[in-house]
């Protein structure tokens, strides 16, 4: 099947394709270190044509590629005259206002090659976004502003939308794609990337994106819906400490409320995420990060309600649960020899006395948790 929207509209299915990629926002560069542990697709999948079904891509990333100086930066120079099409523009870091002071720049990416002047991160972006195929923002700074965007900042910097407008599309009608995460999910960013490459081709329909311009399918959960902890939030279970295998919204977790797949999709081959390895969650992936998110270690004033309430009825069901458990863990009677003890019996023989009531009973143990 070959969708008409996306690149057809443009110039037809693409066989080959360009990847600009521009780390001179204001950031630390740890978008694209991110992305080399990708594996679901990884980049060398991409780049070495591993995957059937994409066109052929040409990756330009100042960190990973080959080239360097002038011969890198000519890519980019091809570009901007519109000799370089098609191509998909990723901007890494928050975008500066180069307009709030009287000189001085705050971000640039190569020299002018009449002038010899830098070449401001914005005039990259007002030259390039017009002819891109589709424009990418990587990491949180790059989509709604990220640290550098906090109150009080000097460089007046934004995201991507900010800056082009939250209605902008590319040539081909796409709309700005934000990957947002401190740093991005290496998975979740080339998952998207892999998506737009398919639609280049022909063979996906328009990326589907929310208001806050993310891969719906990536972030229509919350980290919560996803997390190894949840269940210990609905028994009541909360950490007072770090270290604790519980949950830890009272640390200062913000995970009920953050729409992010980090708890299900792990870090790397599956494995890690804030939340899963005892991190808690600071909404890293929302536009209001950090602002509204600050101070870190405080907990949620939301959760202080939703936490209580839980409270009154979380105990209650664990205890139930502990006595059925209780049950479940011993044979019917009719399974074994006659002569010799039960299950029953070798397991309330061999209980420890911490966890046995005074009477032995599973009963009194659930009547005195209520």
């Amino acid at each position: 099947m070959t969708y008409r929207d996306g690149a057809s509209e443009q110039c037809g299915p693409s066989s080959e394709i360009n990847v600009l990629w521009v780390t001179a926002g204001l950031g630390c560069d740890g978008d694209t270190i991110a992305i080399t542990a990708a594996t679901q697709p990884s980049l060398e999948e991409i780049i070495q044509g591993a995957i059937p079904g994409i066109p052929k891509v040409n990756f330009l990333n100042p960190f990973l590629s080959y080239e360097n100086g002038e011969d890198f930066m000519e890519f980019f120079h091809r570009a901007a005259a519109g000799n370089l099409e098609p191509f998909i523009l990723v901007i890494e870091g928050s975008i500066p206002n180069e307009n709030n002071k009287a000189d001085g720049y705050w971000a640039a990416f190569g020299t002018d090659r009449e002038t010899g002047q830098p070449i401001t991160t914005c005039e990259w972006i007002d030259r390039l976004a017009p002819r891109a195929w589709a424009v990418v923002a990587a990491g949180t700074c790059a989509t709604y502003g990220g640290i550098h965007a906090m109150e009080g900042n000097p460089t007046g910097c934004m995201g991507l939308a900010d800056y082009l407008g939250w209605g902008w599309k590319s040539t081909a009608g796409i709309p700005i794609v934000c990957v947002p995460g401190c740093p991005v999910l290496p998975d979740n960013f080339m998952e998207t990337l892999l998506y737009l490459l398919y639609q280049s081709a022909g063979r996906a329909p328009m990326i589907p994106l929310d208001d806050a311009l993310r891969p719906t399918w990536l972030f229509s959960q919350t980290v919560h819906e996803g997390c190894d902890r949840g269940g210990y939030y609905e028994q009541a279970e909360f950490a007072e400490e770090y270290g604790s295998r519980t949950c830890i919204v009272k640390l200062g977790c913000w995970g009920p409320v953050v729409q992010c797949n980090v708890g299900k999709r792990g870090w790397i081959n599956g494995m890690g995420g804030c939340p899963n390895v005892g991190g808690i969650c600071i909404g890293c992936t929302m536009p209001g990060f950090p602002d509204k998110f600050m101070p870190f270690m405080n907990q949620p004033p939301g959760s202080l309600l939703s936490s209580n309430a839980v409270m009154t009825y979380g105990r209650a069901i664990h205890a139930l649960r502990r006595f059925t458990q209780a049950s479940l863990n011993k044979e019917p009677a009719w399974r074994r020899r006659s002569g010799l003890p039960s299950n029953a019996s070798h397991v309330a023989a061999t209980k420890s006395p911490a966890s046995t009531n005074t009477d032995g009973s599973e009963l009194a143990e659930f009547e005195k948790s209520l």
